[in-house]
Parts: structure tokens; C-alpha cells; sequence
């Protein structure tokens, strides 16, 4: 840069030699320098003007832009800073064998309010526990009144419930969309289905997540994003399941019982087509967790899974494979079944004095404790709990059901000879219906262990989970259908089904030791047809009493059978499934006819 001189030297000797005055262009020289310094800043103070101009219009544009944003947007509920993830809100839906839709999610609406935006708080207050009986006034008034910004009111509401809101014509008062799950069936598989409830949520959306049953076990893939439009399909058959409980119901009703469990399964793959458990309940309005008294009285409690029972003389089919197996006995070996038979200080007492002795099919019909035990004595402790585990009886059963994984078979803690007795006819070892509804499809079907399974298209048994010979098989068939044609379950005949299967009638064990004479477990462990099982169908009776004759009768042939059949014949038809003759007309009242216990 070329500095101006201070004095222009050149010009002022021209200006002497002129005779002009030097001052003067002296006086010229420092206005021009004067002016250059003015104009440089004002180009200075021009160009920061400039500067802080575009700054201030940037920063004002961005909070234009931030209040158009936030008054057009749904503010969101104030919570705990989370992981950062969105909130997905869809599920994918629930179907069964056929198709139909048995649970999904719909569009529906959660209210809210801005107490600052309320125009009359009290009045909202009043209005609003007028359309929602369960909130309180005077709670609702206090909350709407106490400073706060954010409240919710009702997570999901109804469009009639929505209208009525709307009426009141309060702007404080806001509504978010919301997705929730459907039960559209109502009650019908609450116990397969579980339920569900939501997880994390804002105002603009909230996660669906299982509580219980499959929902909760498929949880992660119900909502999986990539798999919301693909449904879950089940193996229960809706028409089916619909039967159940209604003959389930009724069987309560008409012999006084305090619950209920039915099983329907396919015999040659352990595909679950129907699992009840009565008393239920409603998923879209699923009940509280009881917080005191038992929790098997609670309708949430499911007994097919969760229940644990001693089982009683279903187990003696089990008990005569073992022997059939190991070689020990057949169908026509004599066993001894005089009474009563002493262990120690225990006694072994069967239901009527059956004799001397029994053949091994006998020992079945007549369901005999002394003949079982001596079987079980035979086989030994030994082969017995390698049996059982064999079959699946001493593990949680493998069903998709969060219950059942939770739920292991009560075991002997020390497996003597008294409990192989006790245990080869169905006492003093506890399992789940679930556990015997599997046991007796492996048992008949050819031998094969089968995986209960309440998911549609699971693989079937292969030889390497063969747990008994297509001989012992086949024995064991056609010994339990004479169980049905001239034993204990002669009520469980449905002709031209080929009913067979087992009872078994167990005292409930009470709370302080012993067994109670007047409670009972009732059971019918069945398949149909005999010859060749397509399906197992366990009937279990919680409590029941069949009164004859102003006499009270608590026995699985009284109770469960009768039960069975008339739910054979309700369910076989919707299968498919014709009978081999015409059936002979059904009795108006089976529970209340006399005959075999």
C-alpha cells in the first residue's frame, strides 16, 4: 500500500515558484486526506450494518420458523429420556388355522389437556366425569387447577366418547391418535391370546405390547415393523375353540364346579386346535392382577398351563406302557389286585373289591390302584422317571405360552417305592393338563413324542422321537377302548366315533396336609378314533359333583365323561369328521343319569 505524504513537497516548491501560496495546498492536501479517511469508514460502518442485518434476519426467520412448526405440531407428553428410538405403534394381527382375525390393532384416540388453555377447568372437570364415570370430579378439578402444563385423562376413548368431548367446546382439551388391540371375539381364547397393554407412549403414539399368552411370547415379532402385515397364524380353530367353552360352560354350571380345562389336540403332531380354561375373562378389558387369596382362583389364571394337578388314574395308561414296553407284562397278564394292599404304614385301597386278581387290561377298565402299583413296582423307580421324562412329564411343557414355561411338574422329592406306587396311579406327582394332553398323543399315535404347539405348521414327530413301539401303541389303544365300551367312562361313548381314553379322579390336596374327601380333581384323557387317533381331547373338571338321586357323586366317570362326549359331539361335525354310524339320539340331561364311576 503507497502512503499519501504527509506534505506534498513537490507541489508546494511549484507553488513559491508561481508565486502562489504554499498554505494553501497544504490546507487542500489535508481536507483530501481527511475525506479519504471519512468515505473508508463509512464503507467500514456500512459493511457491519450489513452484517448485522442478515444475522438478525436469519435468526428471526428461525424462530418464525420454529413457532409455525410447533403450533402446527401435537405437543408430546413430558417422560423420562428414553434410548431415542421411535415409538412403533402398529401389531401385527393374530389369525387362526382359518384365516380368522383373532386379535388386531384400530385407529382410535387418547384425550389429553393443556390445563393453561382451559377457558373453565371446574366446568371441564364436571363434564368430563359425567362422560367417564370412573374418573372422580373433585381429583380431576384439583389436577386441571394445580399449575401443571400436560395431564392425560383417558389413554384410548371411543368415537361416541370422542363426540361428547368435543361438545364441551373446551380448546385445552386434546385428542392424539392411537392404536389399540382389538379382541374382536371377545372372551373366546382369552387364555391362548393373553392380552396386551401399552409400552412407551407420547401423545401422537404409543407401543402395543403382550402381556401374556402369544401375544407376549411373539411379542418382538408382532412388532416387528418388517412383519406388521403378515399375521400370526395359529394352529386353534375358532369354530372349534367356540364349541369347547360352550360345553366347558355348561358342564360348570350344571355340576357346580369351580373350573374347567379342555385340550384338543392332533394326535400325529401335538397342533393345538382349541385350549380353554374357565372362569376367564375379556382381553379388551383384561382384569388386575389379584393381590390376595389364591391366584388360581384369579380368571387371569390359566389351568391348562399353569394349573398343576395330580391327575390321578389317567396316569395308569402310562404305568402299563412302561410295563408293555420293558416287556414285563401284556394285555392278558394276571395281575394281583387283592385289597387292601399294605405298604409300611400306608394303605392301597381300590374303588370296589375288584377281586384276586385282574389281567392288565382289566386292571385299566377297572381302573384298579392295587393293580397299577404292582405294575409300577414291577417296572421300578428307575425306568419310571426315565419313562416320564421321556415323554415330557418332568419339564415345563414347550408350548408357546408364557405360562407354561413357567410351570414345572411337582415332583417326589425323593423318589422311593412308595412313590413309584403312588405315582404309577396318578398320585403324588403333579402336572399340567397341558402335560397330559402331549403324554397321550405320544402314547397312541404310533410312539412318538409329539411337541404341543399352538403355532399353525409345526413339524411332525420324526422315529428319532419315538418313545413306545407301534406294538405297545396299538395295546394301549385298544385297551382304553374298552375303558369307554366296558369300564369306568362308559358316558364318554359317542357312537360311530370310536371314543377311548381313561378317567382319572384325584382328591385335591389341602392346604394344611392330607387330601380333602369332598374336593376332587375329575378327568378324561381321550382319543378319537380308537383304532386310528386323529385327536386327544382331555376334559378336566375343577370341584364338580353330579347329584343322583339326591346323592352327590364326584367321580371322572360321573363328571368329565359325559362332558367329553357331548363335546365330541359338538366338535367332530365342524371337523369334518362323519360318523362311522348313525348316532342314537342324545340324552337331554347327561349329568344327571346313573352308572359307572
Amino acid at each position: 500500500m503507497i502512503r499519501r505524504p504527509l506534505r506534498p513537497l513537490a507541489r508546494i516548491l511549484r507553488a513559491r515558484a508561481e508565486g502562489s501560496d504554499p498554505d494553501l495546498v497544504e490546507a487542500e492536501e489535508r481536507a483530501a486526506r481527511l475525506a479519504e479517511r471519512h468515505r473508508a469508514e463509512r464503507a467500514k460502518a456500512e459493511t457491519r450494518l450489513l452484517l448485522l442485518g442478515v444475522v438478525f434476519i436469519l435468526g428471526f426467520s428461525t424462530v418464525a420458523g420454529r413457532m409455525a412448526l410447533v403450533s402446527a405440531s401435537v405437543p408430546v407428553e413430558p417422560r423420562a429420556a428414553g434410548d431415542g428410538e421411535p415409538i412403533h405403534a402398529q401389531r401385527a394381527d393374530i389369525v387362526d388355522v382359518n384365516g380368522v382375525v383373532l386379535a388386531t390393532n384400530i385407529v382410535t384416540a387418547s384425550l389429553y389437556a393443556q390445563p393453561k388453555d382451559l377457558i373453565d377447568p371446574e366446568g371441564a372437570a364436571r363434564k368430563l366425569a359425567a362422560i367417564f364415570p370412573d374418573l372422580d370430579e373433585k381429583t380431576l378439578a384439583a389436577q386441571l387447577t394445580d399449575g401443571r402444563k400436560f395431564l392425560w385423562i383417558k389413554r384410548t376413548i371411543s368415537p361416541e366418547q370422542r363426540q361428547l368431548v368435543h361438545d364441551i367446546g373446551e380448546p385445552g382439551l386434546l385428542f392424539g391418535p392411537r392404536e389399540t388391540r382389538l379382541y374382536p371375539n371377545g372372551a373366546v381364547a382369552a387364555h391362548v391370546l393373553g392380552g396386551a397393554s401399552f409400552g412407551r407412549e407420547g401423545v401422537d403414539a404409543a407401543e402395543v405390547v403382550g402381556t401374556a399368552g402369544v401375544e407376549r411370547v411373539f411379542d418382538a415379532r408382532l412388532r416387528d415393523p418388517a412383519e406388521v402385515n403378515d399375521p400370526l397364524r395359529l394352529s386353534i380353530d375358532l369354530r372349534v375353540q367356540t364349541a369347547l367353552e360352550d360345553v366347558l360352560a355348561q358342564g360348570v354350571s350344571d355340576l357346580h364346579a369351580k373350573g374347567a380345562v379342555g385340550i384338543l389336540m392332533q394326535a400325529k403332531t401335538g397342533q393345538i386346535e382349541a385350549l380353554a380354561s374357565l372362569p376367564d375373562f375379556d382381553p379388551n378389558n383384561r382384569p388386575a392382577l389379584p393381590t390376595k387369596g389364591d391366584p388360581a382362583d384369579s380368571p387371569l389364571f390359566n389351568r391348562a398351563a399353569q394349573g398343576r394337578y395330580e391327575l390321578g388314574s389317567t396316569f395308569k395308561p402310562l404305568t402299563v406302557a412302561m410295563g408293555l414296553e420293558a416287556g414285563l407284562i401284556s394285555p392278558q397278564t394276571v395281575i394281583d389286585t387283592k385289597g387292601p394292599m399294605k405298604w409300611g404304614r400306608f394303605t392301597i385301597r381300590d374303588f370296589h373289591n375288584y377281586g384276586p386278581r385282574l389281567t392288565v387290561e382289566d386292571v385299566l377298565v377297572n381302573s384298579s390302584n392295587i393293580g397299577a402299583a404292582h405294575i409300577g413296582l414291577m417296572v421300578g423307580a428307575e425306568r419310571q422317571k426315565a419313562f416320564f421324562d421321556k415323554i415330557g412329564m418332568m419339564a415345563p411343557s414347550p408350548v408357546e405360552l408364557t405360562e407354561a414355561a413357567k410351570t414345572a411338574p411337582l415332583l417326589p422329592k425323593q423318589w422311593s417305592e412308595l412313590s413309584t406306587i403312588t405315582v404309577s396311579y396318578g398320585h403324588g406327582m403333579a402336572v399340567t393338563p397341558l402335560h397330559l394332553a402331549a403324554a397321550y398323543a405320544s402314547l397312541v399315535n404310533g410312539g412318538l413324542r409329539v411337541k404341543p404347539s399352538i403355532i399353525a405348521g409345526e413339524a411332525p414327530p420324526t422315529e428319532a422321537d419315538r418313545v413306545v413301539s407301534e406294538r405297545t401303541s396299538r395295546q394301549i389303544r385298544a385297551m382304553l377302548r374298552q375303558v369307554v365300551v366296558r369300564g369306568t367312562a362308559e358316558k364318554a361313548d359317542v357312537p360311530g366315533y370310536d371314543v377311548a381314553g381313561k378317567t382319572g379322579t384325584a382328591d385335591k390336596p389341602t392346604a394344611w396336609g392330607g387330601y380333602a374327601r369332598d374336593k376332587t380333581i375329575a378327568t378324561f384323557a381321550s382319543f378319537f378314533p380308537a383304532d386310528d387317533p386323529e385327536y386327544v381331547l382331555v376334559i378336566c373338571l375343577d370341584e364338580p359333583t353330579s347329584f343322583i338321586n339326591n346323592t352327590a357323586f364326584r367321580t371322572a366317570g360321573l363328571t368329565a365323561a359325559p362332558v367329553l362326549a357331548h363335546a365330541i359331539r359338538r366338535i367332530a361335525p365342524v371337523l369334518g369328521m362323519r360318523p362311522e354310524e348313525p348316532a342314537r339320539a342324545e340324552a337331554p340331561l347327561l349329568y344327571t343319569l346313573a352308572g359307572n364311576h
